[in-house]
């Protein structure tokens, strides 16, 4: 525990800690959506506002968070009005992105490829007080979001012509859960890299969905497996002086892997016991109606 000595691995275990618990918690919408990539695309627009924050001397956790906002609702405006030619300009808008954080961090006169590249890949060393305060204020944000309107949420991702007949904003929250994803990439970035944050939205939600079967356990577990590797990954990169970002993503991975392993045997309990419990139920014709999938998915 001497890493706990150094006032960087201090800052460095907490910006893991609050990336761990933001990253799934936006993710399980993306999954729900079908948006795996979301993060991956924001990412690359993130970069130009890094090489801004450097080109004006202002935070680039913040001006990457801005620009990240604007590029994430620019994503969401190209879904709706796009149509066939949506592809391309989100194309353009992800190499766009790619393209200015280098143009303006090699037109900075502090910037360099080797500040661009901590962005990018994550730099346990690099994390300051400043980006550790917003790296708070953006997962407060997150967590107020993700969970305040979680059922909201839910209902939109799940099915969007239904939530809209019940009365939901979708567009609103459609919105929401970009500008959401948006921040969660910048929170991410400095610990994980801009280019290796869409594993950590992704991963340890489908890792959980192999053992799970409800929104809210899915949801639990998620978070869990997140703050795990985010904090394993930032120990093991300080013991072994191997990349933080690299090391989270992989031992994400090898949690997906494990709980594959797992889910096997456990779908097989489950269909035993769902079969021993049939045998003695009410009979067919007086049970109610999707009372079990009504179940499922209690405490969503």
């Amino acid at each position: 525990m001497d890493f706990l000595d150094y006032a960087f691995m201090q800052r460095a275990l907490l910006a893991a800690v609050l990336v761990g618990i933001t990253a799934p918690a936006v993710g399980i919408y993306l999954v729900q959506r079908r948006q795996a990539l979301m993060g991956d695309g924001i990412g690359h627009v993130a970069m130009t506002g890094v090489g801004l924050g450097f080109l004006l001397t202002w935070s680039p956790v913040w001006m990457a968070t801005l620009v990240s906002v604007l590029g994430a609702v620019l994503m969401e405006l190209i879904r709706w009005y796009g149509k066939t030619r949506g592809d391309i300009a989100l194309a353009m808008l992800f190499y766009g992105g790619m393209a200015g954080g280098v143009m303006f961090i090699n037109l900075a006169p502090t910037g360099s490829n080797a500040n661009l590249t901590s962005y990018l890949f994550g730099s346990l060393s690099t994390v300051s007080q400043s980006d550790v305060t917003a790296i708070c204020v953006l997962a407060a944000f997150v967590v107020l979001v993700t969970l305040g309107l979680r059922r909201q949420l839910f209902a939109v991702s799940q099915d969007e012509e239904f939530a809209r007949v019940t009365g939901l904003p979708v567009r609103f929250l459609n919105l929401l859960t970009a500008v959401t994803a948006a921040v969660t990439v910048t929170v991410a970035m400095r610990v994980v890299g801009l280019l290796l944050v869409s594993a950590l939205m992704v991963v340890p939600v489908a890792a959980a969905q192999q053992i799970t079967r409800s929104f809210a356990a899915t949801f639990a577990i998620a978070v869990a497996i997140g703050v795990s590797v985010t904090i394993g990954g930032t120990v093991t990169s300080y013991y072994q002086d191997v990349p933080p970002g690299a090391t989270i993503v992989l031992l994400t991975i090898g949690a997906f892997i494990v709980l594959t392993a797992i889910a096997a045997p456990l779908a097989r309990r489950r269909a035993r016991a769902a079969a021993a419990s049939d045998t003695t139920a009410d009979p067919a014709e007086c049970a109610i109606p999707g009372s079990r999938a009504a179940a499922d998915e209690v405490g969503v």
